[in-house]
């Protein structure tokens, strides 16, 4: 793994985290029903951790030389509660299984930090994928 691909790995990282904010403000705004207000709480919650992973990309990046994304990837259209919280948990996986393959990709590159740090993001987003398999696993369909 050469500076040049890890850089471009990291930015299609960056551009799912990006896509993650704008997913969850967007669907906090769309959220309705009975249970609007802890689907807002919810979706809002997230952002944080996902400004937190998309800063650390945005500086790793730009410290091995390259120039950060600023392209998110884009937001799947959900018309329901139901369809948003599903979007979520299929892009939380995807989080969670691009972040496993880039940690291995850290170690081969021979960057332990990367790889540590990366390792930190797949339990983060694994987190966020079984609490909304929880909510969804009850959800009315």
């Amino acid at each position: 793994m050469d500076k040049k691909t890890m850089v471009e790995h990291l930015n299609e990282d960056l551009a799912g985290e990006l896509g993650a904010i704008i997913q969850y403000l967007t669907y906090a705004a769309k959220a309705n029903g009975p249970f609007r207000p802890q689907l807002v709480q919810f979706f809002m919650a997230e952002v944080p951790d996902e400004q937190l992973h998309a800063q650390f990309l945005a500086n790793k990046i730009v410290a091995l030389g390259g120039e950060p994304t600023t392209t998110p990837r884009p937001v799947p259209a959900a018309k329901s509660n139901r369809e948003m919280l599903e979007a979520v948990l299929v892009a939380e996986r995807q989080a969670g299984k691009d972040y496993t393959q880039r940690a291995e990709e850290a170690e081969a590159f021979g960057d332990k930090g990367l790889q540590v740090q990366l390792e930190d993001m797949v339990r983060d987003e694994t987190g966020h994928a079984e609490e909304t398999a929880r909510i969804l696993s009850e959800w009315p369909l």
